[in-house]
């Protein structure tokens, strides 16, 4: 059964509004992964950028995996019924893009304005060399907005998370469902350092991931505490 519009994140009403497309997960997660590889290696053949090709594979990596984790977070709470305000609150708000769209902007002002005023040659020209290709250019921000994307979804639903342990108790079957799916958030945050190698020499973007990490670490082992604190509260 389809879910019911505003029970799903953008990224998966983008997808169901496709008339006549109907993909499983890993049908929809090996797409996602083949076709900007495809891409990768065809601009880096056509233009010889294979230095970046490592880079580009480590970041459509990680955004394959935040693509499985929504669709793993959100079919859950679906299955799990759980409280509307909840559900509204993470899904039917939007937050998740307004805080990737606001990511993204900061990222684009830190790749053009404040990367070029160092000393040390710019993330751009050590990626795609001294006069970057427009269309490599193009697919370097379009992979960086899937994954900036799905890095806003993971805080969201990490904060979310936080807030429905305050709010709400569950059965114990429950909490620890909610506690798995928390535990989903750190993984994926995790994965993020994946990314770390390739932006060594910029601190402010290595402080950006990390502290990614630390924050959703503290947050989700908060709320996987309050919320099985009130389980044993409530028994």
């Amino acid at each position: 059964m389809a879910p019911n519009y505003g029970e799903t994140w953008v990224y998966e009403s983008l997808v169901g509004a496709v008339p006549g497309l109907q993909l499983s997960d890993r049908m929809a997660l090996a797409i996602q992964l083949v076709l900007f590889e495809a891409a990768v290696l065809a601009v880096a053949a056509g233009y010889g950028l294979w230095d970046a090709v490592p880079a580009a594979t480590a970041a459509i990596v990680v955004a394959v995996v935040g693509s499985w984790l929504m669709l793993t977070f959100s079919r859950t709470i679906r299955e799990l019924r759980t409280p509307e305000p909840y559900r509204r609150l993470l899904f039917g708000s939007s937050v998740e893009m307004a805080l990737s769209l606001l990511a993204f902007v900061l990222f684009v002002t830190y790749l053009f304005v404040v990367d070029p005023r160092g000393s040390q040659p710019t993330l751009l020209q050590q990626l795609l060399g001294p006069e970057p290709p427009a269309i490599a250019v193009v697919l370097l921000l379009l992979i960086c907005w899937d994954v900036i994307y799905r890095i806003g979804t993971c805080w969201w639903a990490t904060v979310v998370g936080f807030w429905r342990s305050l709010r709400y108790s569950f059965d114990r079957p429950t909490t620890g469902r909610f506690a798995r799916l928390d535990a989903l958030n750190v993984l994926f945050a995790a994965v993020q350092v994946m990314l770390l190698p390739f932006v060594t020499d910029h601190l402010i973007l290595v402080v950006a991931v990390l502290g990614h990490l630390v924050a959703v670490v503290l947050v989700a082992a908060a709320s996987i505490a309050l919320q099985r604190r009130r389980v044993t509260e409530r028994s």
